[in-house]
């Protein structure tokens, strides 16, 4: 349609266009203006939830941060939240609305480990397991969905992890949570497009976190054993393709899978 997008807007995105040569579109979406969006984290008080919090942040965004100890970094806002139970994902999501208007990026980090080879794990391990990082998620999605279709746009990014693809033994509770969080977050990608509502789903790799420093050295060695590089990445990598499938110039990034795992995941 002649003259769309008008001067000054991007379609699903907020912010202003610097007016400018572009593409068929007209815009190019790096150079919208953020205006400072609201970002809810959860998991974000430590490791590469943290990091994906700061990242927004500065990036001028307006960001919560979720955990069930209700701490978050300096400046930003910590709202307590347990994503096993929909009642403290519904009030999580209310106090960040109180607080700084509708949540237009959500970042669903929150997850645990359980791991036990299959002969000796019990159905509580597997059981608490999915209900954190799978249920967990689609708890947290439902909750954003509906403001976000109201507002017609949004973001909907799931960390999953590299053992998703390429499994792990002992971890077959964690593999089947973060694998099942690829076809759901495909599925919102599909349901929600209409409304300019995007997910995305990061895999990383090895990470340097608090639970890898606390590992042998022999440990780390047979972690990063597989990774071409011979290293473990930082919080700081996810953090950073976090940011942009967060930003506007991610627009047209739907549906994807995308590993920081330094290449260990080629071929899956």
């Amino acid at each position: 349609m002649s003259g769309w997008p008008p001067v000054g807007t991007a379609p699903g995105v907020v912010g202003r266009v610097k007016p400018g040569r572009g593409g068929s579109d007209g815009y190019y979406p790096a150079m919208v203006e953020n205006e400072g969006r609201v970002a809810l984290v959860t998991g974000g008080n430590r490791g590469i939830g943290a990091a994906c919090a700061a990242a927004l942040a500065a990036a001028g965004e307006r960001v919560a941060v979720g955990s069930r100890g209700g701490t978050a970094p300096e400046g930003m806002l910590g709202v307590r939240l347990d994503v096993t139970n929909a009642e403290s994902v519904d009030k999580a999501f209310s106090e960040v609305e109180a607080e700084f208007g509708p949540v237009e990026i959500v970042v669903s980090n929150a997850g645990i480990v359980r791991d036990t080879l299959l002969a000796t794990m019990s159905e509580d391990a597997f059981q608490e397991v999915v209900d954190t990082n799978l249920l967990g998620a689609y708890r947290v999605a439902k909750r954003a969905a509906r403001p976000m279709m109201r507002l017609r746009r949004g973001r909907l990014i799931f960390v999953s992890s590299v053992v998703a693809s390429v499994g792990g033994p002992g971890q077959s509770n964690y593999a089947a949570s973060k694998a099942g969080l690829i076809g759901f977050a495909r599925s919102l990608a599909r349901e929600l497009a209409p409304r300019n509502i995007t997910a995305n789903v990061v895999a990383p790799g090895p990470i340097r976190t608090d639970m890898t420093d606390a590992l042998t050295d022999t440990q780390r060695q047979a972690l990063t054993a597989a990774v071409p590089g011979g290293r473990m990445g930082e919080p700081a990598d996810v953090a950073a393709l976090v940011a942009f499938l967060a930003s506007p110039a991610a627009a047209y990034i739907n549906g994807a899978l995308i590993p920081v795992d330094g290449g260990l995941s080629m071929g899956h």
